[in-house]
């Protein structure tokens, strides 16, 4: 029987080196796991008694029938793509190639602290129990994230020292949308959490619904198309937040990922805030260069990557922003848009194709450099 086959979760003795760390991939709940996770009253009061309106329109090619789902990756039992560790083993380390993947559950959000803090406490659980466990992550190929709510910091940082020793835990992972932004000493209890631990704060761009959805400056717009184009406005208000409310100073060793956010805006976001720190030092109480913040503390996941006509624009890019510091791969597995790590690699300068691939990954979610060696996996190096 092959290591590999389902049946047989013996974990291998024979090592292999990590050369692909894939910083986005999402996990899902089968219809009903979740519910026995949920806190009462929340899940009583709440969850099982709640109408949800209409979203702003998601026009993700053949959303009606897949979800923004690659149609390959919906298990053969009729659950949701993502919801089956053997079939995402298959897909994403045997064939695409990835050694170790970040799982991302989207818990789900609400309008209520509490409710939303509920909903994470239960994700973080199902996460545990049906992927992080022994039986499923025999190979030692899934991290998981703690899921906070971070518009409830007590219940956040509660959930942080009830899961940061788990051996299998990468990092926290959090929503930019809430109001206030991120430099605001309310949240300092959950900086401080992460940086005790030595653990990374993710941010995964998120939907909502009515006044929980991300709002751009200007309002709402009316289609997904600028709306999924905003996301990037929003990360990059938090970016100014954490560097300008002197977050790093305060926290020195914290470490922030934004995902699914883009990545080519910031090198003029970094050479705009450096102009006016340049011109107003003297008013400011950060004690750097933003631009040196970034590259100390900030990464960048490379899906969705926003590819010009011109190649030689985008190799530019790469360079001027020192990609190799401030970027980790990653798919987005399940999701149509889905980045084959084999393809991506292609379009990165080659000096930084491994720091970038698997050596930030490795330092940013302090992962191990070997991993068990599974017979027939694709390597991408």
């Amino acid at each position: 029987m092959a290591p590999t086959d389902p049946q047989n979760r013996a974990t291998p003795v024979e090592r292999a080196a990590v050369r692909c760390v894939d910083s986005d991939v999402h996990p899902m709940p089968r219809r009903g796991e979740l519910l026995e996770y949920l806190p009462e009253p929340w899940r009583s009061r709440y969850f099982l008694d709640r109408h949800v309106g209409e979203q702003i329109f998601y026009d993700a090619p053949d959303y009606a029938h897949a979800y923004a789902m690659r149609t390959d990756t919906f298990p053969a039992d009729g659950e949701f793509a993502g919801s089956d560790p053997d079939l995402m083993l298959k897909q994403l380390i045997m064939e695409a190639g990835a050694d170790i993947a970040i799982l991302e559950p989207l818990a789900g959000g609400a309008r209520i602290p509490e409710a939303s803090q509920a909903s994470s406490v239960a994700t973080n659980e199902w996460l545990a129990r049906h992927w992080l466990d022994t039986h499923d992550n025999w190979h030692q190929r899934w991290r998981g994230s703690i899921c906070v709510t971070i518009e409830d910091p007590d219940g956040a940082v509660a959930e942080i020292e009830k899961w940061a020793g788990h051996p299998y835990m990468a990092q926290i992972l959090i929503r930019a949308e809430p109001r206030p932004s991120w430099g605001h000493p309310r949240y300092d209890p959950i900086w401080a959490a992460a940086t005790k631990h030595d653990i990374t704060v993710a941010c995964h761009l998120g939907r909502g619904h009515f006044e929980t959805l991300p709002m751009p400056p200007v309002g709402l717009p009316s289609y997904n198309h600028d709306f999924m184009v905003s996301y990037s406005l929003t990360a990059a208000n938090q970016v100014m937040s954490l560097i300008f409310d002197g977050v790093f100073d305060r926290f020195p060793a914290l470490r922030i990922v934004f995902v699914e956010h883009a990545f080519t805006w910031i090198l003029p976001l970094m050479w705009r805030m450096d102009a006016i720190y340049d011109k107003r030092r003297q008013w400011l109480d950060i004690k750097r260069k933003p631009s040196d913040y970034v590259k100390d503390h900030i990464k960048f996941t490379t899906q969705p990557l926003d590819y010009p006509e011109d190649k030689t624009e985008l190799s530019r890019a790469f360079e001027w922003m020192e990609c190799e510091k401030i970027l980790l791969f990653s798919s987005d597995y399940p999701h149509w848009t889905f980045d084959d790590p084999r393809w991506l690699v292609k379009h990165l300068p080659e000096h930084a194709r491994e720091a970038v691939m698997f050596k930030n990954g490795i330092q940013t979610y302090k992962l191990p450099e070997t991993v068990p060696a599974l017979e027939g996996q694709t390597r991408v190096f």
